[in-house]
């Protein structure tokens, strides 16, 4: 819980652009997980972007005014949650660079960093959440997001949580921690590179005979569930929330099923 208040702790919940657009079930998800861990949760209306296309293009004036509507939204809260590393660390380690030169935003821009957390850090290592009464039958590998694991150390969390699920199977991915090939704009840029990374991510799902994929960040679930898709594989692609929150029961991001 938050000691700095007896009450709930009061949590704004970073949707993400990708969530907004391509998979609204992960909101709901988290929404649910925060709750059942004790939270009190809000989805501020004026959030958009955090900020990472522009960043990564080297567009910082742009950046800057995204990152001061997405402070002015959230700093009011205790926390800031978000289901993606990949948005979590822009706000948390990379909001830092765009105001370093400007003291009069440095202290807030601060202050939001320091409570931001990647969602399944949150409930593993602030909220102590333990799943209950949630199955999933099915073997599922593990994608390990560049940015969750190596900026904000996300590895043992989902796992932790994920052995709580009845009729879960975990099994061993080669080269887990290994880019998937999206890295945003990344593929956008050089797609003919970030093919043959999927390529490589999607012959080791294969070889695990897993029948479901799991990750933290939809962009990197996008990018590896689409190929497995177009190479006809029948793996079906989850956000680890969605499982965490008994809710995953479609046919999971891009389909799946070829």
């Amino acid at each position: 819980m938050n000691e700095t208040t007896a009450d709930k702790p009061r949590v704004g919940l970073f949707v993400t652009c990708l969530v907004d657009a391509m998979r609204p079930n992960i909101g709901f998800a988290s929404i649910k997980l925060l709750e059942a861990a004790g939270c009190d949760v809000e989805v501020p209306q004026a959030q958009t972007c955090c900020g990472q296309p522009a960043f990564n293009s080297g567009d910082d004036a742009t950046t800057r005014g995204i990152a001061i509507q997405l402070i002015e939204a959230f700093e009011e809260y205790d926390y800031v949650v978000v289901p993606s590393g990949s948005c979590a660390s822009m706000i948390s380690s990379h909001y830092g660079e765009i105001f370093e030169d400007d003291p009069t935003w440095t202290t807030r821009q601060s202050a939001l960093s320091a409570k931001t957390w990647e969602i399944l850090s949150f409930l593993s290592d602030v909220m102590h959440f333990k799943p209950q009464g949630v199955r999933y039958d099915g073997t599922a590998a593990y994608h390990d997001s560049c940015s969750g694991l190596r900026d904000l150390g996300v590895y043992e969390q989902p796992r932790k949580m994920l052995s709580e699920i009845g009729g879960l199977e975990m099994t061993p991915l080669t080269d887990n921690d290994a880019c998937c090939g999206f890295g945003g704009t990344f593929c956008v840029k050089y797609p003919d590179i970030s093919n043959a990374i999927v390529s490589a991510k999607t012959a080791n799902i294969q070889d695990t005979d897993a029948d479901t994929l799991m990750a933290g960040d939809l962009g990197c679930l996008m990018n590896m569930a689409g190929k497995l898709s177009r190479e006809g594989r029948n793996v079906k692609a989850f956000h680890t929330v969605e499982v965490l929150a008994d809710m995953a029961d479609d046919a999971g991001i891009m389909g799946g099923d070829g």
